[in-house]
């Protein structure tokens, strides 16, 4: 009698097996490795932008501005997803920003707008716009604006 030789089980499935990974984790692993490198990206960026200097600066008014906190109440932070661009090319750059700000009594939208010379920031708006009202807060009273050079 003649033996017959059977292939193996991964000679039979070699074709899902490998993309797979054998073990059941190797398109999982991609998956994840892919995901999870977006979300650090996106992470990473957001996080860049956030801790700007025109950003910080514009948080640090609002935060404390009388009116706003009269408006909004103690206790303002940021919530939500800031909207806008911040381009920087060595000492100049353009900042167009929205961030979503609230506190105890509600919500409003700081908004900061601006450029940048010399190192050296100018901003042509910078306000809180309170939601429930609509009303605009400036920030600029006696500060340099982009009108007055």
């Amino acid at each position: 009698m003649k033996e017959q030789h059977q292939k193996s089980w991964f000679n039979r499935n070699w074709m899902w097996a490998v993309p797979v990974g054998g073990c059941g984790c190797g398109c999982l692993l991609i998956i994840l490795f892919f995901v999870f490198g977006i979300g650090a990206a996106f992470f990473g960026i957001s996080n860049m932008i956030s801790e700007s200097e025109p950003i910080d600066y514009a948080f640090e008014r609002a935060c404390f501005d009388k009116e706003v906190i009269n408006a909004l109440g103690d206790g303002v932070r940021k919530y939500g997803v800031p909207s806008g661009n911040i381009s920087l090319n060595n000492d100049d750059g353009k900042v167009d920003f929205s961030i979503p700000i609230k506190g105890q009594k509600g919500k409003g939208t700081l908004v900061i707008r601006g450029i940048r010379s010399n190192g050296e920031w100018i901003y042509e708006d910078l306000y809180v716009r309170i939601k429930e009202t609509q009303e605009e807060i400036n920030l600029l009273e006696k500060e340099k604006v982009l009108e007055s050079i």
